[in-house]
Order: C-alpha cells, then sequence, then structure tokens
C-alpha cells in the first residue's frame, strides 16, 4: 500500500473528524461546567477492552477502506471532492459495500463504551441513522451513474451493511 498526501487527506478529512474531533468535542463537553455535564465520563476496566477492541478494529477498517481507494481507484479517494476514477471492488469490498461507514459506526460505539459517554453514543446513532438515508439516497445514485452496469451487478451481489462471509470469485466483481 502506498502512502500518498491525497490518502492522508482523504482519511484525515472524513473519518477523523466524524470519530476523532466531535467525539472529542463531546468528552470534553461532558467535563464539570460543560454543556453535557450531567453525563459525565465514567471509566470502567471492563468495558475497557471491548471499547478498545471495537476503536482498533474500526480504525483498522476505515485505514484500509480508504488504502483501497486510494491503490485501485485510479487516484482517487473515497471522499466526495476527489472520487475514484476506478470502479474498486476488492479487498473488504468484495464482503460488504460500506466497509468504511461500518468502520466509522465501530470506532463511535467502541469511544462511547471506552468512556461511558452518552452523548457519543448518541452521536453514533446520528452518524448511523445519516448513514442510513445518505448512502442509498444520495450515494449509491451518483455511483450507478458513474460506474454503471459493473455498479449494480456489485450491488446484486454485496451487501449494503452486514457482510458476506463467502465473496464472490473476482472477475464477478469487477472483471479484475
Amino acid at each position: 500500500m502506498k502512502v500518498t498526501p491525497p490518502l492522508i487527506k482523504a482519511f484525515f478529512i472524513f473519518p477523523m473528524n466524524i470519530m476523532g474531533t466531535i467525539p472529542g468535542f463531546l468528552l470534553w463537553s461532558s467535563r464539570e461546567g460543560g454543556f453535557f455535564e450531567k453525563y459525565p465520563l465514567s471509566f470502567d476496566l471492563i468495558r475497557s477492552f471491548p471499547g478498545g477492541l471495537l476503536i482498533g478494529v474500526g480504525a483498522s477498517l476505515c485505514w484500509i477502506a480508504v488504502s483501497l481507494f486510494s491503490e485501485y481507484g485510479g487516484g482517487g479517494t473515497p471522499a466526495p471532492y476527489d472520487p475514484p476514477k476506478y470502479f474498486v471492488a476488492r479487498g473488504v469490498y468484495r464482503h460488504v459495500r460500506n466497509p468504511m461507514m461500518i468502520g466509522v459506526i465501530l470506532v463511535l460505539l467502541g469511544e462511547a463504551m471506552l468512556f461511558g459517554s452518552l452523548p457519543v453514543f448518541i452521536w453514533a446513532l446520528i452518524f448511523f441513522q445519516a448513514c442510513l438515508v445518505l448512502i442509498p439516497f444520495w450515494e449509491e445514485p451518483d455511483l450507478e451513474h458513474r460506474f454503471g452496469e459493473a455498479y449494480l451487478e456489485y450491488k446484486r451481489k454485496v451487501p449494503r451493511w452486514i457482510p458476506k462471509l463467502k465473496s464472490e470469485p473476482r472477475t464477478d466483481l469487477n472483471g479484475q
């Protein structure tokens, strides 16, 4: 995997703001005197391991998803300002259509669990609801327009949210 400035930019602009900046603000606002002070942070050793595990798995999934676009998308990224030039249906994208969103949601749930934060949990729910609306009504029609029959075939074979454990043969998805 080649780490390029567009890859780093795409990773930090979208996922890191959703998973880092906004939850960081919510956690900061949970301190005494903060807007969410009635929802103080609570650390618990029992929640630490699963929360940390969710964060690690989710962040890894996001990085892998962004990397695949950078490496095989013809120089593009998943960011709307720099879309991939080529259809990417390999790696984790052979099992599920939205691995980056799943990764972000896992990180948000892990952060909520690790810090015992109701505001971060609510943010995770809001983000998930936004994905449920934006992906089928904005992102998928755009991908259908840009990649045509290749994307329509991909949609028929690969689920949106719940990963398939057995992937389709490589030639069935994007001819590679």
